[in-house]
């Protein structure tokens, strides 16, 4: 009886971590996602984003979901992008990618291993990857070190697009830390679940770390099924 229950549960846990702007491009929630995509663009008409982060006031609102689409869509209209796992503390990104984790953003960051080395391709033509590594100590002090530096001016060089998924911005300061010296921030909130004190505090911490915040993502918001959304996409 136990060991179906945890297969139950793996399944449920393997099919959420489904990229739905990959696996269903032509349904309502990827149109959704390339919408988010086309305002991220219209939000900075002076100046290309080069970098992005993702983040949430707390955990299991949906920014790790969010910024996987994102970095698919992005790909998909033909940019190079590099999607960066900089949830040291509980990252996700190797399973959604399917992708090995024993080297990864803190192997880099530490000079154990190169970046070039440590990128890997995912089955997604244009999109790369960089998993978190093994999980470290001290995160706070490796994004803030001069290895981040060097190791966004690199990625730089050979993308168009570079996608952080960070830490929730009240439980930990890495989010700040990382903001802080990307060209642009989202906020991901919870439809029924994110508190308004929580979303304005973490609003408040993002602008005292001079975060360029472009906007909020809505997630899991109930979608009527007479959506025109339906209409135009199809499932």
């Amino acid at each position: 009886m136990g060991l179906r229950k945890k297969q139950k549960s793996t399944a449920k846990a393997t099919a959420s971590r489904h990229l739905i702007s990959d696996k269903l491009p032509k349904s309502p929630i990827s149109e959704q996602y390339r919408t988010i995509r086309t305002n991220i663009q219209f939000s900075s008409v002076d100046q290309q984003l080069r970098s992005i982060m993702i983040t949430s006031s707390g955990p299991s609102e949906g920014k790790s979901t969010t910024a996987s689409n994102l970095a698919v869509v992005n790909a998909q209209q033909g940019k190079k992008v590099l999607f960066v796992d900089s949830d040291l503390r509980k990252p996700t990104a190797h399973y959604t990618f399917q992708q090995e984790n024993f080297r990864g953003l803190t192997t880099v960051l530490t000079r154990q291993s190169a970046l070039l080395d440590t990128i890997q391709p995912t089955r997604i033509e244009y999109l790369d990857i960089l998993t978190s590594g093994p999980i470290p100590p001290n995160p706070a002090e490796l994004l803030s070190s001069r290895a981040m530096e060097e190791l966004l001016a690199e990625a730089y060089r050979i993308y168009d697009l570079v996608v952080f998924d960070t830490p929730p911005v009240l439980a930990v300061t890495d989010a700040q830390i990382l903001a802080n010296q990307c060209d642009g921030t989202i906020l991901v909130v919870a439809s029924g679940s994110t508190d308004k004190d929580s979303a304005i505090k973490a609003k408040d911490l993002l602008n005292s770390a001079k975060a360029k915040l472009l906007g909020v993502v809505l997630n899991m918001k109930k979608q009527n099924e007479s959506s025109y959304y339906y209409y135009y996409g199809g499932k």
